[in-house]
């Protein structure tokens, strides 16, 4: 029986699916699409894709990226590799290449559909997948604290021995829903706390409470927005004064942090251009104490040596965040709190310490470094 020829072609209606399709042209054993990378669904960011090409098998797919040079982040592309995976399950890096204006990504795609994206997506299947897989734990408690935007799940995990400890360690991640490698974050962290084999886990377990939100923005994350949620604010500068009309998942989660106190925070984040981990710290607020610098340094000393993934020599400048200040959550947490309150930044390239050819920074990556911040995390609590 002969078959019909196929047309190749690009979809993205699905969760965190995004791309504008331009133009598409097909010639023998090659086809070439011009691309559009969107902007956020209610504000001016781009920088996020996420997509499906169908019916492409062993053609030699060029795809271009013609306003990659007007994204909110364009030395982001300076030697960036896309992501593309047959099943969604393993991700793999792909030539790419950009001119400064125009991203190219060129894969001739082994079957018949594959998926590229900006970075390893984390769905909201497997979000709910790891509400559901933490609730099995005696340890844990799942609570919906309130909705998002658009009626969302706004999800807090909380773990405890139930001993008494009334220490409280926050944890969120997601703020901006395109830094996707912070949820994988927080599932690899979730999952050590709750493995009662591990002793770094029962000891923090007995000395602090934990409070986890995977995803402070469900709504951008569903919409395959970079920054911004469904009302488009930049949660990660609505702290001072967040809004139940435009920015209810951080209202959400700071009127629980007021009733719980906080003894240590991390806020999980990507960056677009640094090849490093790192973590952005508190020292520039007014009244950061000495003791706050203590303990401070020493958690940067103690994740060092926890995991090599992790450094303190590349970074953001000291003043980077000095005008916006108290809109940043860890910021607004460590001058309310006076406590340890850090930024946790992963790159969406690679790590320049440990450099994987194939994989570049991934999901996994991501993961084993959710579970090794457990290490400096207890440090903190002991030397407290």
């Amino acid at each position: 029986m002969r078959m019909t020829p196929t047309i190749p072609t690009i979809s993205f209606g699905f969760d965190s699916g995004a791309i504008e399709v331009v133009s598409f042209s097909n010639a023998g054993p090659a086809a070439e699409f011009l691309l559009r990378i969107r902007k956020d669904s209610h504000a001016e960011f781009r920088q996020w894709f996420h997509f499906r090409l169908s019916d492409a098998r062993d053609l030699a797919c060029t795809m271009r990226f013609e306003n990659a040079g007007a994204c909110s982040y364009p030395k982001g592309w300076t030697d960036y590799r896309a992501v593309a995976s047959y099943d969604r399950s393993r991700w793999f890096r792909v030539p790419t290449r950009y001119d400064g204006t125009v991203m190219t990504v060129e894969h001739t795609p082994e079957r018949d559909a594959v998926w590229y994206a900006y970075f390893e997506p984390y769905s909201q299947e497997r979000h709910q997948a790891l509400i559901g897989r933490a609730g099995d734990s005696p340890l844990v408690r799942t609570e919906r604290l309130g909705a998002s935007v658009e009626g969302r799940d706004m999800d807090l995990i909380t773990l405890a021995a139930g001993n008494g400890a009334t220490k409280a360690i926050w944890i969120i991640a997601r703020q901006h829903p395109g830094e996707t490698m912070a949820e994988w974050f927080v599932e690899g962290m979730v999952e050590r706390l709750i493995d009662r084999a591990d002793p770094v886990s029962r000891r923090l377990l007995e000395r602090a409470v934990f409070h986890v939100v995977p995803n402070m923005n469900p709504d951008g994350s569903v919409r395959g927005n970079l920054r911004t949620n469904a009302a488009g604010a930049n949660l990660n500068r609505e702290w001072m004064s967040p809004s139940m009309e435009t920015s209810p998942e951080v209202a959400l989660v700071r009127e629980r942090m007021q009733r719980t106190g906080v003894h240590a925070f991390i806020d999980a984040h990507g960056d677009e251009g640094l090849l490093y981990v790192f973590v952005a710290g508190s020292e520039l607020l007014p009244g950061f104490t000495p003791e706050q610098a203590r303990v401070q340094g020493e958690f940067v000393a103690n994740f060092k040596r926890a995991s090599p993934e992790f450094q303190d020599v590349h970074g953001y400048g000291a003043g980077k965040y000095q005008q916006d200040a108290l809109k940043l959550a860890s910021k607004w947490v460590g001058h309310t709190f006076g406590c340890l309150s850090l930024t946790l930044e992963m790159p969406f390239k690679d790590n320049a310490n440990l450099p994987d050819p194939e994989l570049g920074w991934s999901g996994e990556r991501s993961r084993k470094l959710g579970a090794a911040v457990l290490e400096p995390l207890l440090a903190t609590l002991d030397n407290a």
